[in-house]
């Protein structure tokens, strides 16, 4: 893609992953090139965070997913990766501050979307125990995740009921 059609396009599916996470609480962190962090439970705890942030997920993968449909490589497929825990957050800096959050959820979360799959909702062990109830999901085995080591991991595969 030429390089103003690439920025159109990104803005154009940003814009709909912000009215999505809207809609369940979530929170955008930033974009980062093409990736998009968001978290859940923050700057208020959420007792149904892990399950927004899991429908937000699936609104955004059939959004994304329609539209390549309609678009093939006028767009892009995605990957999405969720992992639940503590992080830190706040804002650092005088110039350009932006809000932002660190920690080794972080770092997990990037994990689970490095060894998605094109299409494909991959969730940790931890997150998984929070939606087990709510989503079926299908389990994926032990994978090797850079810096992480062996980690269960699953496809969330449908909402339950």
């Amino acid at each position: 893609m030429k390089p103003e059609a690439l920025i159109e396009e990104l803005d154009n599916c940003f814009k709909k992953f912000d009215e999505i996470t809207g809609k369940y609480n979530v929170e955008k962190i930033k974009t980062i090139g093409d990736a998009y962090l968001a978290v859940a439970g923050l700057p208020t705890a959420d007792p149904k965070h892990a399950e927004n942030v899991v429908r937000a997920a699936i609104e955004i993968n059939a959004f994304m997913q329609d539209r390549f449909a309609k678009l093939g490589s006028s767009t892009f497929e995605i990957r999405i990766g969720i992992h639940s825990g503590s992080v830190v957050a706040g804002i650092v800096g005088v110039k350009k501050f932006a809000y932002d959050i660190w920690g080794d959820t972080v770092n997990t979360a990037a994990r689970m979307e490095q060894n998605s799959e094109a299409g494909r909702i991959n969730i940790s062990a931890t997150t998984y125990e929070l939606v087990k109830d709510k989503f079926a999901c299908e389990y994926r085995g032990e994978i090797d995740a850079k810096g992480k080591g062996m980690m269960k991991m699953y496809f969330v595969s449908m909402i339950n009921g």
